[in-house]
């Protein structure tokens, strides 16, 4: 088997991104700066805007297909590649999540539903196609001192903007049960953190300065699983994403997600997936890319 690692790798936000965040227009092919095509995560945040055409991508094992107008958000780590694309118009800008507001950031992981679909004649739509097609005019016209600030405060008042829509309509939950959705994102986001090391409830319970009880009840009641289950899903994600994204053996694999013992950690696979880790990269990777191997 050729090294998949040759083929699909963690990419960074080029050097040329000297603000940290960079637009690219899909209709202009040479401002690509990796191939999209092919399977990969990132260590930064994508949004995508697309005013023509029509897409098919893979995000995370799940296929999404939409056309125009939509808006696509892609966090990092999750594996993603596009499947195919017929006659794009649009953006893409990739930034880094340190440099835009953590609130705004973390509400739109939680609350987003890949792909949004605003309306074409809506003043959101024409707002998020301003303030991209200035975004790129900012960052190709504008070479100055305070260039970097004004694509900053631009991206942040984009995402801002988003939010503002998302949470507009989502229903008005009473006072319990919104901090009960509270405690469950600040936990899941716990649980992306530290997948790895913290394997018991009573430390997600420790961080968030509630009792274990008192977490597992919150959760078990807004998601309908208990805390254990989510703590095994975090790392069961980046087992697939590893089986998937590198050539990493089973028992590495294991070990990076936090086991110990990987026959352990191969039960615990097929138990929430039905697959064995091998079954999985079999169906999964090897059927999507045969071409990498």
């Amino acid at each position: 088997m050729k090294n998949q690692n040759q083929n699909i790798k963690q990419f960074e936000l080029p050097p040329s991104a000297k603000s940290g965040i960079i637009i690219v227009n899909m209709e202009d092919k040479k401002a690509e700066n990796h191939d999209i095509s092919k399977p990969h995560r990132d260590n930064h945040c994508q949004l995508m805007v697309a005013v023509r055409g029509k897409f098919k991508l893979n995000i995370d094992f799940e296929i999404i297909e939409f056309t125009q107008p939509a808006l696509l958000c892609i966090f990092p780590e999750e594996v993603h590649h596009i499947i195919e694309v017929t006659n794009p118009k649009g953006w893409m800008i990739s930034f880094d999540p340190s440099l835009v507001n953590k609130e705004v950031l973390q509400l739109l992981e939680n609350k987003i539903n890949n792909p949004f679909l605003p309306q074409p004649e809506s003043a959101l739509f024409k707002q998020l196609v301003i303030l991209m097609d200035l975004i790129e005019k900012v960052q190709s016209e504008n070479l100055n001192n305070y260039t970097q600030k004004t694509i900053h405060s631009l991206l942040n008042g984009l995402l801002s903007l988003i939010a503002g829509e998302i949470t507009s309509h989502l229903p008005l939950e009473k006072e319990k049960e919104n901090r009960g959705i509270i405690i469950k994102e600040a936990f899941i986001k716990l649980t992306k953190e530290h997948y790895k090391t913290w394997k018991q409830p009573a430390q997600y319970a420790s961080a968030l300065s509630i009792s274990t009880a008192h977490l597992n009840d919150t959760v078990k009641s807004v998601t309908g699983s208990p805390v254990s289950v989510h703590i095994q899903e975090a790392s069961i994600l980046e087992a697939k994403r590893l089986l998937y994204f590198t050539d990493n053996t089973v028992r590495e694999i294991a070990y990076e997600v936090g086991y110990d013992e990987p026959v352990y950690f191969g039960k615990l696979f097929k138990k929430v997936t039905n697959l064995t880790p091998l079954e999985f990269r079999k169906k999964f990777r090897d059927q999507d890319y045969p071409s990498l191997h």
